[in-house]
């Protein structure tokens, strides 16, 4: 696994080759004390200054792995968590206002566990289990629960909802995703003998006219064809461009009686136009 320190120092490496290596070289690092950041705060704040925003990240790196390892639990791996916490704690810096009189650290904690979240939430299902902000407290309210409680019983619930501010069939069908798991797309009957062929879903759903380039290449030809025949249309004196725009691209067609009437000429006449002006886009669109 590799780990970018982004950004970096100049003392510390780009990146390294394991994670164990990566919380070494961040433990390296001194801490600031709460001048040091005041100072460096104002650089950035005041002057946009990149060193000093660079010096506050990484001397917090170390802070990230802490909040990442409590995250361990959602089979997901630490170096990713911790990589979308620093994704978080660069955010904190940027937005970082010393004046407050916080400290980095209190107000970063925000920002990494809420990169954390996210990509948990991306990354535990194939199906997102959570979407809303209320699902999303109670995905990890339960999980949490989960590693005491197994299922929650009914006063649990209660319980749950209660503090959430949320409805209990809520909690439970919450509970109920936490607890599903994902289906292979392709899945191996166990009995499956040498003389049985399996056809997997995959096997008869394909589409051969699916292929990215076909589709591509088919709206570019769409389009090529459509601004050309907008062009043409133009080319056409005002009557005949009328009478093919209303006889062949409006939804409500009418007769050649009915535009007869409407130019005081004959049908035939009506029909001797649209004719002339279908020949003439033909010869200029390149279709048959």
């Amino acid at each position: 696994m590799t780990i970018a320190l982004v950004p970096t120092l100049k003392n510390l490496p780009v990146t390294v080759d394991s994670l164990d290596s990566y919380i070494r070289a961040i433990n390296q690092v001194p801490m600031l004390n709460l001048e040091e950041e005041q100072k460096l705060g104002q650089r950035l704040h005041l002057h946009n200054d990149l060193e000093a925003a660079q010096r506050l990240i990484v001397a917090h790196l170390r802070f990230v792995v802490h909040i990442a390892r409590g995250y361990t639990g959602y089979g997901l791996p630490l170096g990713d968590l911790v990589q979308e916490g620093n994704i978080g704690l660069m955010k904190a810096v940027k937005r970082f206002d010393p004046s407050h009189g916080v400290r980095l650290v209190s107000f970063a904690v925000h920002w990494v566990r809420a990169e954390i979240h996210e990509f948990i939430i991306r990354n535990w299902r194939i199906v997102k289990v959570a979407t809303t902000k209320a699902q999303r407290k109670l995905f990890f309210k339960l999980r949490g629960a989960k590693k005491r409680l197994g299922w929650l019983n009914a006063n649990e619930v209660d319980t749950v909802a209660r503090e959430l501010g949320v409805s209990t069939d809520t909690v439970l069908e919450m509970e109920s995703r936490l607890n599903g798991y994902d289906i292979s797309f392709d899945p191996i009957p166990d009995d499956l003998d040498n003389d049985y062929e399996f056809h997997s879903p995959s096997s008869y759903l394909r589409d051969d006219h699916a292929d990215p380039a076909d589709v591509i290449e088919r709206n570019n030809w769409e389009e090529q064809i459509t601004s050309l025949l907008s062009k043409e249309l133009e080319r056409l004196d005002p009557r005949s461009r009328d009478i093919v725009q209303r006889r062949w691209l409006n939804e409500n067609k009418p007769t050649l009686q009915e535009l007869a009437e409407e130019y005081k000429v004959s049908p035939e006449r009506i029909r001797q136009l649209e004719s002339n002006a279908i020949k003439k886009l033909r010869i200029a669109l390149p279709v048959s």
